[in-house]
Order: C-alpha cells, then structure tokens, then sequence
C-alpha cells in the first residue's frame, strides 16, 4: 500500500525557499557530523532525506573525486534550492522516497539522514530499506544539528520518552531493521546516532 507524503511534503514545499536563512548556523554543525564518521576517499555516500543539501560539501569534501556522493528528497521544492545554491555540484540529486530508493543492494559505505527519522511514515520498514541498500558493514548516521531537548524548546513542545530519536526506542528499532547501534550522542549542540548495518 502506497504512503501517502502529501502533508510532508506540502510542509517543506512551502519552507524551502529559506530554509537555509531560518537556520544559518547549522552549516558547521553539519560538517563537523561529516567529519566525525570518519568517511575514506572513494566512499558512497548517501544523504537521505538530503533537503537542500546542506550535507553535500562535506561529504564530497571527505569522499573525494573517486567518491560518489548522493542526494534523495521527495520534496521537488528543496532539491530546487540544493540547486540554486550549487549543491549539485557535490552531488547526483534524486527526487526519491526513502522507501524505495532506485539504488543496487548493498551499494553504499555509509546513509546520511539529517532530521529523517521523524520523517519516516513506517520507521522500521524505511530503516530496512536503508539497510538494503548498504553494504555489510556500512554504516547510518541519523543527525541533527541540536538535540532532542533544544529541539523540543525551539518547537515550544516537552521532551518525551516515546521519541523514536530516544536511545531506548532507537535501538531496538535499528536492531529489528538490520543495524546495530555502535554511538549516540544526544547534547545540546548536536545530536548524532551512528549504526552499523549488520551480516
């Protein structure tokens, strides 16, 4: 049965134009999660749920010329903007749901995705699509440039326990879609989960 995306995308359609002004500062944020995962020249990288791409310079930063970078969304409006604000030079950009990616099983080193889990209609099943498509071995690293409690501040909501991003409920949560958590770090500042795509 086909997920209906209407109300993300009509979300972000209607943000993309400047979603990078509202967030000025996460640029940095997002280079320093690039070069935490410790990316080697050649890599294949994917960045799911990529927006307007603010992931994609590092990566091809960290990948190199032998590296392969790419970038899938499903809403038209922010790969417009990863366009305009030349991010396509570090990328192949893709209008693509993260449930069925038009990728080669086991082909990359390492999923990106910046605010996805929130995203995902049907979490374990999304996550098992992303492990299809990653190599034994490789990794998913689930980022946000602030964590669950800034986050929750800036939303004017309370924190609570039945976040999917909460450690308790990630990680069953990866193990049952094929990944076994290896890092979490839930800080102010920032907030990485790192995986590993198990067999």
């Amino acid at each position: 049965m086909a997920v209906d995306h209407t109300h993300v995308q009509e979300f972000f359609a209607a943000r993309a134009a400047d979603w990078d002004r509202r967030f000025p500062d996460d640029g940095p944020a997002y280079a320093a999660a690039v070069a935490e995962l410790g990316l080697a020249q050649g890599d294949v990288v994917l960045d799911a749920g990529c927006g307007t791409g603010r992931a994609l310079p590092p990566m091809r930063a960290a990948v190199g010329a032998k590296g392969t970078v790419l970038g899938a969304d499903l809403t038209p409006e922010m790969l417009i903007e990863a366009v305009r604000n030349g991010r396509d030079r570090d990328a192949v950009l893709l209008r693509a749901d993260v449930a069925r990616l038009p990728l080669r099983t086991g082909s990359l080193d390492l999923v990106f995705g910046a605010g996805l889990i929130s995203h995902l209609p049907e979490p374990a099943e999304n996550l098992r699509e992303l492990a299809r498509i990653t190599r034994p071995g490789g990794r998913l690293a689930l980022f946000h440039p602030i964590g669950r409690a800034a986050l929750a501040a800036r939303q004017g909501r309370r924190i609570t326990d039945d976040d999917l991003r909460a450690e308790p409920r990630l990680r069953p949560l990866l193990a049952s879609a094929g990944w076994r958590l290896t890092s979490y770090a839930d800080e102010d500042e920032r907030y990485l989960a790192v995986a590993v795509r198990e067999g």
